[in-house]
């Protein structure tokens, strides 16, 4: 049986974490004019793959300023579009997930246009997304939540999964589609969307800085007190 929204006790450790991070690490706010279309944070999810936000945000922009759109890019050849994605990890693998997501959008709209999906609940939009080649909940969500459409969807990485497991919010083997379907149901109802990327943001930077993936810094850890791991 699901409990309503903020009773269970782990919403409260949420908001412990939230102040406690904030207080460590500052305001991490995205500012509006950061917030970019939703068809620029697929194409930025898709092609992303292991590889640092600020590369992957400068071959985004690099594909749009080139091409003039979208649908452009999807026309491209696979060949040219992994030669335009070197800064990623993995630019072959890249190209080729691009190229299959933007033409299954053309397939299904006619255009590289994801319009459609404001006039859709935020969990129907997400399932939409996820019939795309290449697109997982992580970036379904991020769709979602970090562009313009703004909606209340949790944006769940490696570090945020792996926090999460350690503090024994969600079980230890979560992977990300479970990690979301366990957080959303207890996240604080007076949370925005806003505060909700805030919360991604903060956990990400807490997993950079003190719960590495393969030594955490306990010690100085600012949400210790709540985590099974560091406790034990």
């Amino acid at each position: 049986m699901e409990l309503p929204l903020g009773s269970d006790p782990r919403t409260e450790i949420l908001r412990r974490m939230q102040a406690a991070l904030t207080e460590r690490f500052g305001r991490i706010v995205r500012p509006p004019e950061k917030r970019r279309s939703p068809e620029w944070v697929l194409v930025h999810g898709v092609i992303g793959a292991q590889t640092k936000t600020a590369a992957s945000n400068a071959s985004t922009d690099a594909l749009l300023t080139e091409y003039g759109s979208w649908d452009a890019v999807a026309k491209v050849s696979e060949r040219n579009l992994e030669a335009r994605l070197q800064r990623q990890t993995f630019p072959s693998v890249a190209a080729k997930r691009l190229k299959q997501c933007l033409l299954a959008i053309v397939d299904k709209r006619g255009s590289v246009d994801l319009r459609h999906l404001s006039n859709l609940e935020t969990a129907e939009a997400m399932e939409w997304l996820e019939t795309l080649p290449g697109v997982a909940r992580k970036n379904a969500a991020g769709v979602m939540n970090a562009s313009t459409f703004n909606r209340r969807a949790m944006v769940i990485d490696g570090h945020h999964r792996r926090i999460m497991q350690r503090m024994g919010i969600v079980p230890p083997k979560a992977d990300t589609a479970k990690t979301y379907d366990a957080l959303m149901p207890i996240v604080p109802p007076e949370w925005s969307a806003e505060d909700m990327d805030e919360h991604h943001l903060l956990l990400k930077k807490l997993g950079q800085t003190h719960c590495r993936p393969r030594k955490a810094q306990c010690e100085d850890c600012p949400v210790r007190a709540d985590c099974k791991t560091g406790t034990a």
